[in-house]
């Protein structure tokens, strides 16, 4: 799955990256299901051992358009993991508290502390998207920020964090055809929100804005990966073979016992 990360300094066009890519997989989608509960079950037993470590600590941020499936993508890939260990932090439209700090105020705290993975649904990303898009902040405001998060995430990583960062990538057809099923199930019409047709109207300025967020915020330190994300599954297998990769390179490792065994084992023969 290295083929989809971003280089640091390349050059993004998002006209050359497929949505409907599936080349990671050479087999069928059946065969890719049963791989993707391999990967959980790798998962699990890694997020158990980065736990019990209680020393690194990661942190995946997701980003994509609407109906990219951010929400399916975590439920997807962190089925079964242990909620102690496994954080989700969802970013809104912030509060009048969170307009009244700095932009990263509210996403430093959700940070991950030790042993922890921390997922973003949407993220610190979004003061170069949406602000950007409808133009909530001077041009010269925003663009300072490509280089302030850059340092941001530096400064996470310099104190212990991995940084992984995804982004979902769909067409407008295909957005299209999961609003209209959205329209059609009752189960997803709460989804459908009145600002939907108007941002569909805003693609190519979206597109501009995620072509140089992924071109000038992917680094070695906090890689952009681009998902194709037309097909649920593979989407989804994408997702979690990186993630899965990042976890065997951190290689974390059960802490030593930090009693002595055998006397625990003396008491409990006595007993």
């Amino acid at each position: 799955m290295d083929r989809y990360r971003i280089r640091e300094g390349q050059k993004v066009s998002l006209k050359d990256f497929d949505p409907d890519d599936r080349s990671g997989w050479d087999r069928d989608k059946d065969s890719a299901l049963a791989k993707m509960a391999e990967l959980r079950l790798e998962l699990d037993e890694l997020q158990g051992l980065l736990y019990a470590e209680n020393k690194q600590k990661i942190l995946f941020v997701l980003q994509a358009m609407d109906t990219a499936g951010k929400d399916s993508t975590i439920r997807s890939v962190f089925d079964g993991t242990n909620p102690q260990g496994v954080q989700v932090a969802s970013f809104k439209v912030p509060s009048a508290n969170e307009l009244a700090h700095d932009y990263l105020w509210r996403i430093h705290e959700r940070t991950p502390a030790n042993g922890e993975i921390v997922i973003f649904n949407r993220s610190h990303y979004e003061n170069l998207l949406v602000v950007r898009v409808h133009n909530l902040v001077p041009e010269e405001i925003w663009k300072k920020r490509f280089d302030e998060i850059n340092d941001f995430e530096k400064i996470l990583v310099d104190e212990g964090t991995t940084i992984v960062k995804f982004f979902l990538h769909i067409d407008l057809k295909t957005q299209k055809e999961r609003l209209l099923e959205r329209l059609e199930d009752p189960k997803k019409q709460w989804k459908l929100s009145a600002s939907d047709l108007p941002e569909r109207k805003l693609w190519p300025e979206y597109m501009k804005a995620y072509e140089d967020v992924l071109s000038k915020t992917s680094t070695e330190h906090a890689p952009w990966y681009w998902v194709p994300s037309n097909h649920n599954w593979y989407r989804n297998l994408v997702v979690a073979s990186v993630i899965v990769k990042t976890l065997k390179d951190l290689n974390p490792q059960y802490p030593p016992a930090t009693e002595d065994l055998e006397k625990y084992r003396a008491q409990l023969e006595i007993e």
